[in-house]
């Protein structure tokens, strides 16, 4: 498997194996990093983790969704509001401060934002990830599970 090309590449398409097993190989990458980052400086720093992860991870879903023969503009909306939703995270603009526990409370904006970004992240998971691609070639390339 070319790994440069499956997190770097927007071109092309990949089958729900390839898809499933780049999204584990990040989900595990991911989940240590926001561990370290817990541990050093906790939330922002787990934030910019987070925009790290957005590349790879558009990378990824890209190649899926032409496989899909999906609308791009739909991912690049998910993508988008995602690197946004950290942005925000790393200036610190989403906690406020609960006046007696002195411990930070998310605000109603963020569950107000959270709340429908998850629905479309779940329905955009199941869509790449268990729905099959488009038979035969495509405006992409050809179909990835083609037998040469």
């Amino acid at each position: 498997m070319d790994w440069v090309y499956l997190f770097n590449e927007f071109h092309g398409r990949i089958g729900r194996k390839t898809f499933w097993m780049a999204i584990a190989v990040l989900a595990v990458a991911e989940t240590v990093g926001h561990f370290i980052a817990g541990e050093l400086q906790g939330e922002r720093l787990g934030a910019i983790v987070d925009l790290a992860f957005i590349y790879p991870e558009f990378a990824v879903a890209i190649k899926r969704a032409h496989d899909r023969n999906l609308p791009l503009w739909l991912l690049g909306i998910f993508f988008a509001a995602s690197a946004g939703l950290d942005f925000l995270g790393v200036l610190n603009l989403f906690a406020v401060p609960d006046v007696t526990t002195s411990e930070e409370a998310p605000n109603m904006l963020l569950l107000g934002i959270a709340v429908p970004f998850t629905v479309l992240g779940i329905a955009l998971l199941v869509e790449l990830g268990f729905r099959r691609g488009t038979v035969g070639p495509n405006q992409y390339g050809p179909d990835p599970l083609a037998k040469v």
